[in-house]
């Protein structure tokens, strides 16, 4: 008895020291996906990803970022539910919001819609700072500690209404959008940079909604360019 405890005893040092399943075949899997889609299905003028936003969703493990439940289907390319009514989008949209941002190193980069953490995960090896703000304070308590697990040091997170942004780290050289709006917010337009770029779906019709890239030119001048028909959940404000 004494030696079968003893057995018992090493079995479970060995497995509290055991790694965690890295899954990298299964992300190299989902950049295929991505490049086929982007190539077969996306817009004419996307029809390929950028290899720094390739390279940054190979790095990051979406699996320690979605709900136990949903883990099975981490690199499926599809949006799965994390709880609060909330989803995470399909992975391709992630790769093609990104590559619309076109981010660069020095860049400070303004979230909407935390979510799980993934986006901002992914935006965190491609950017100087992330700002990520969420509604659901659940969700943003828990994205904000599984962040800081995997060592996402430069990604800051906020519970808040994300209409608003982040004036106090305002100007920002790039903000993304991850819910869909009736229109853009005009505090997001006077937090981005002139020069800068904005990535947000938005509603056409009751049916129909539009990714669109609004770009600011160094004099403040805006246009946008309707990019792919997507779903997103709808933007909520305090309140509402």
């Amino acid at each position: 008895m004494f030696r079968q405890l003893l057995l018992f005893s090493a079995l479970l040092a060995l497995t509290a020291f055991a790694p965690v399943p890295d899954r990298a075949a299964e992300r190299d899997l989902m950049i295929l996906t991505i490049e086929n889609m982007a190539a077969t299905a996306g817009a004419e003028r996307h029809r390929t990803i950028d290899s720094s936003v390739l390279s940054a969703m190979r790095k990051v493990p979406r699996h320690l970022l979605v709900p136990e439940e949903v883990r099975a289907r981490a690199y499926q390319n599809t949006p799965l539910p994390i709880g609060y009514d909330a989803t995470i989008s399909q992975p391709y949209i992630v790769a093609l919001m990104t590559d619309l941002l076109e981010v660069r190193p020095e860049h400070r980069v303004l979230e909407v819609g935390t979510g799980s953490g993934y986006q901002a995960a992914v935006l965190g090896h491609l950017a100087h700072h992330v700002y990520t703000i969420e509604i659901v304070e659940p969700l943003a308590a828990r994205a904000k500690a599984q962040l800081a697990a995997l060592g996402y040091a430069n990604v800051h997170v906020r519970a808040g209404d994300g209409y608003a942004g982040w004036p106090a780290e305002a100007p920002f050289d790039r903000i993304i959008v991850t819910a869909g709006a009736d229109h853009v917010p005009q505090p997001l337009l006077d937090q981005l940079a002139p020069g800068g770029r904005m990535v947000i779906p938005l509603a056409q019709t009751d049916n129909e909604m539009q990714l669109t890239l609004i770009t600011k030119s160094k004099n403040g001048g805006i246009s946008r360019e309707k990019v792919l028909p997507v779903r997103f959940v709808p933007l909520v404000r305090s309140g509402s």
